[in-house]
């Protein structure tokens, strides 16, 4: 389950990974199979071999990207997600949905 952000910011998602970007969007989720993670960072693209190519180099297996779906991302969860985060410099992001849950 997504919760957390307006239908703006899914709608600027979208229109940036159907133009071939690597765009961000991080929510509040819950999932069983994830307890204790309260946040996912889903970073899509649709030009499939660029997403591949930013989960390389990131260190992560372009195996999980969820490619079947209108807007292919990869969920990014945990410490990578923060660090990720960080360096890209999406504060903004971090701060309401990462670090939020540390206070």
């Amino acid at each position: 389950m997504a919760f957390g952000i307006d239908r703006q910011e899914l709608t600027r998602w979208k229109e940036a990974v159907e133009r071939g970007e690597i765009a961000y969007l991080t929510h509040f989720w819950l999932h069983p199979r994830f307890p204790g993670v309260t946040s996912v960072t889903k970073v899509g693209c649709s030009d499939l071999d660029r997403l591949a190519r930013w989960c390389v180099d990131n260190g992560l297996s372009p195996a999980h990207i969820h490619r079947r779906e209108r807007y292919p991302h990869f969920d990014l969860i945990g410490p990578r997600q923060a660090e990720i985060l960080r360096r890209e410099g999406l504060l903004d992001q971090l701060e309401r949905f990462v670090e939020r849950r540390r206070l």
